[in-house]
């Protein structure tokens, strides 16, 4: 609940809780990005997804038990988490099937357009009212996102869109978690959407082996992938319960400037585990696009400010 501390006995604002909760989610979710790039070496994409939610799912089950969580499950936010699962195994195959090829920075880059294709879903399913100014960023984000892309689509070909389609996955999971993160456990909201998503990747794992496609072949890993893979399911259930546990804390646009941070974090991991960095061209365009995600946020806040503002006006 917003305004409140989300910890019992803590004595910090809601709002610099879910602050610094943001920017450790932030710190730890490139590492789901670097382990998946290292396993590709020896599995394809579909594994890697699979082992995510394998691993998340071990990880959340002692607290799922622990708190009770299964007492208050509903068939109407399972059917939620199933949809959560759904676009999220998408956008990971999608995102693991690019990292296979591109750098973690430019690929993570791309994906960035995701606040400005939320911002656009939220005006049509939400109703949100977005002015002509929001709409402009967003198509100065996009453009931004283009410059990056260029460069990659030459080198790697169309595999260089798929970061746009996991963002819109991510755009759509984050509208639904929106949505439920208020009335549900986290740990909860976790645990169950490992289940999803281990049962739709085996489904397509299953199809993939069937119909020989390279990308969702199963395999049974060992070695050092078994750790890539391992790595992947922990990073990605530590830094998805600290942004759930940021967004009951804090409103969504005060944390949203703090997932730009990812960038950052994430071309100096790639640099140091990869040795590969953006070059001046990409840069512009990933500039471009964090100012007009930055823009964005300022306006919705400013709008919101002004909406309260004009209700406290006409109060009597």
């Amino acid at each position: 609940m917003i305004g409140k501390s989300t910890f019992p006995g803590a004595t910090i604002s809601p709002i610099s809780l879910g602050l610094g909760l943001m920017v450790i989610s932030t710190l730890i979710a490139p590492g789901i990005d670097v382990f998946s790039k290292l396993a590709t070496d020896t599995t394809s994409p579909g594994m890697v997804t699979l082992a995510r939610f394998l691993v998340q799912g071990a990880f959340m089950l002692p607290f799922f038990l622990y708190n009770a969580s299964w007492r208050r499950l509903s068939l109407e936010n399972t059917l939620y988490h199933a949809v959560r699962a759904g676009v999220i195994v998408i956008a990971m195959i999608c995102f693991v099937a690019t990292l296979a090829v591109m750098q973690i920075a430019d690929a993570i880059a791309i994906f960035f357009v995701e606040p400005i294709i939320l911002t656009v879903l939220a005006s049509i399913f939400l109703k949100e009212p977005i002015g002509w100014r929001r709409y402009t960023a967003c198509a100065v984000g996009f453009m931004g996102a283009i410059i990056v892309i260029r460069p990659s689509f030459a080198d790697v070909g169309y595999i260089a869109i798929l970061p746009v389609f996991t963002a819109l996955g991510i755009a759509i999971f984050a509208l639904i978690t929106r949505v439920i993160s208020q009335r549900e456990d986290p740990w909860s909201m976790q645990f169950q959407m490992a289940l999803w998503g281990v049962l739709f990747t085996t489904i397509l794992l299953a199809v993939g082996n069937a119909a020989d496609i390279g990308f969702l072949l199963p395999s049974m890993p060992s070695g050092k992938t078994l750790i890539w893979l391992a790595g992947v399911g922990l990073t990605s259930s530590l830094s998805g319960i600290f942004a759930v546990y940021a967004f009951r804390a804090a409103p969504a646009s005060v944390l949203a400037p703090m997932q730009y941070m990812e960038i950052i974090s994430a071309t100096a991991l790639g640099w140091w585990v990869f040795g590969g960095f953006p070059d001046a061209t990409k840069w512009v365009g990933i500039f471009i696009i964090i100012g007009s995600g930055l823009y964005i946020v300022w306006r919705e806040r400013r709008v919101s400010a002004d909406i309260v503002s004009q209700q406290e006006t006409l109060k009597p």
